[in-house]
C-alpha cells in the first residue's frame, strides 16, 4: 500500500557510515545546531527497529501530532518577546517631540498584536489540555494550533518591526533576529498548507478527530 515499507530505526551515534554535516547560513533559527545526517552503506542490527516493521510512516505522523504543540507554543513565546519589544520601544521613542506610544496608529497596532497573542497563546493551550487530558494529541486541534499560532507570529513579529523602523532592521537587534527566527515556525513540523489539509480532514471525519463533531466543544 501507500505508506508501507518505511520503517523507524535507531542509528547510533558513531555507526560506520554514518555522517552529519553542520547546515551553516541558515536564515534564522542559528542558535539550533541543525545537520545534514548522511548515510553512507549503514548497517543497522534489526533490534533497533521502533515498533513494527513497516509502521514508520505512521509512527512519523503520530510524532508530528505530538510534537506541533511545542511548535505552537514556540510561536507564542516569539510573539510574546516582539510585542513586549515593541511595546517597550514605543513607550520610550520619542518621534515629533510625542512618544512613539501616544499616536493612535501606534495604539492600534499593539492593542491588535496583543488580542492575537491571547488568541494564540489559549488555542495552544486547548491543543496541551486535551493531550494532558485524553493521553493522546487530538491531529485536527494540534494542527489547528500549530497553524495560527505560526500564523499569529509573524503577523506579530512583522508588525513589531514595522514599530521599530529602519532601527530594527540592524541585525543586532533582538527584533530583527526574530524577524529570521518565526519563518520557520509554517515550515517545519508540517507547512501550513498541511496544517490546513489536516484541519479540513479531520472536519470531513476522514482523520480522527472531535473536531469532526463541530456542535461540541473540543474539550467535552
Amino acid at each position: 500500500k501507500r505508506h508501507h515499507g518505511m520503517s523507524v530505526f535507531i542509528v547510533e551515534k558513531g555507526t560506520p557510515g554514518l555522517e552529519a554535516k553542520k547546515l551553516k547560513n541558515k536564515l534564522g533559527i542559528r542558535a539550533s545546531d541543525t545537520a545534514e545526517v548522511v548515510f553512507k552503506n549503514v548497517r543497522v542490527p534489526k533490534e533497533n527497529l521502533i515498533g513494527q516493521e513497516g509502521q514508520g510512516f505512521y509512527q512519523t505522523m503520530m510524532f508530528f501530532n505530538v510534537t506541533r504543540i511545542p511548535v505552537a507554543f514556540q510561536a507564542v513565546g516569539i510573539a510574546q518577546g516582539a510585542f513586549e519589544l515593541a511595546f517597550n520601544y514605543a513607550k520610550n521613542r520619542e518621534v515629533f517631540e510625542q512618544k512613539l506610544i501616544e499616536f493612535q496608529v501606534t495604539q492600534d497596532k499593539l492593542a491588535k498584536m496583543r488580542t492575537k497573542l491571547e488568541a494564540a497563546r489559549l488555542l495552544a493551550y486547548q491543543a496541551a489540555h486535551f493531550q494532558d487530558k485524553m493521553g493522546l494529541p487530538d491531529p485536527g486541534l494540534t494542527a489547528m494550533a500549530k497553524y495560527y499560532c505560526a500564523h499569529v507570529a509573524q503577523e506579530i513579529v512583522n508588525e513589531a518591526l514595522q514599530i521599530y523602523g529602519g532601527y530594527g532592521y540592524l541585525n543586532e537587534q533582538a527584533i530583527a533576529r526574530m524577524y529570521r527566527d518565526v519563518r520557520i515556525l509554517e515550515i517545519y513540523e508540517g507547512t501550513r498548507e498541511i496544517e490546513l489539509e489536516i484541519i479540513a480532514r479531520s472536519l470531513m471525519g476522514k482523520i480522527p478527530s472531535r473536531l469532526a463533531s463541530i456542535r461540541k466543544h473540543p474539550l467535552m
